[in-house]
């Protein structure tokens, strides 16, 4: 699975934030002049990385007291981040994440069920006011929902299904020019694993999702 598989609605979404970014671009600078503009685009940032998709194997019974061996297979992905930083330790962030991959679920679905898991979540970020080997650290944590949306062909015709998601992730950017730079992180996402509205694959069981990336940042 390569991240230029992913469906069209996800290169939809960063065409989008890039055409609003040089959109926000051309405003500011037909308004230059106007501080209150410019301090808030300052304060802007767009990120699109490439990461990876490794979930935890989970193991449960279900409504019959038999056992299920839930495994997800591993993956590639993408990520978007929009960023707003006043201060170092007073920043907020919107992520959109994607991958796409298929739940195993012992024998009980021939094929397992591929599905494609989009989250949407808000967090709070802080960076540290000082600098590591030449890049600039941050932290941050949040919180939202993933949809889990079985493929029309390997989806077995189950629904799709919603599940809360708390995230955390550390990283560094290093600045190349006053308006592009370069991300890279560690990302954990925690959440109950799906079971697509079918109770004989319910097993209530929490499992997470370790999302390493790297990417590229514009500045407004």
């Amino acid at each position: 699975m390569s991240i230029a598989s992913c469906p069209l609605r996800v290169w939809s979404l960063v065409f989008c934030l890039f055409a609003t970014l040089a959109t926000s671009s051309a405003n500011a600078q037909a308004t230059a002049g106007n501080p209150t503009l410019d301090k808030h685009l300052s304060r802007l940032d767009v990120a699109v990385s490439g990461i990876g998709s490794f979930t935890k194997d989970v193991k449960g019974n279900n409504y019959l007291d038999q056992s299920i061996d839930q495994k997800a297979s591993s993956t590639l992905g993408a990520l978007v981040t929009v960023r707003y930083t006043k201060s170092a330790y007073i920043g907020g962030e919107f992520n959109y994440t994607y991958a796409r991959y298929t739940q195993n679920f012992s024998n009980y679905i021939i094929g397992g069920v591929q599905n494609n898991a989009s989250e949407f979540s808000l967090g709070y970020v802080m960076h540290p006011d000082h600098e590591l080997l030449g890049t600039k650290p941050f932290i941050a944590v949040g919180a939202g929902t993933t949809e889990f949306k079985p493929t029309p062909n390997g989806g077995q015709g189950l629904r799709t299904q919603a599940r809360a998601t708390y995230y955390y992730s550390v990283g560094l950017e290093k600045e190349l020019t006053p308006h592009f730079g370069l991300r890279a992180q560690f990302r954990q996402a925690f959440f109950k694993a799906p079971d697509f509205g079918q109770n004989f694959l319910t097993i209530q069981q929490q499992t997470w999702t370790i999302e390493p990336g790297f990417g590229f940042v514009i500045h407004f």
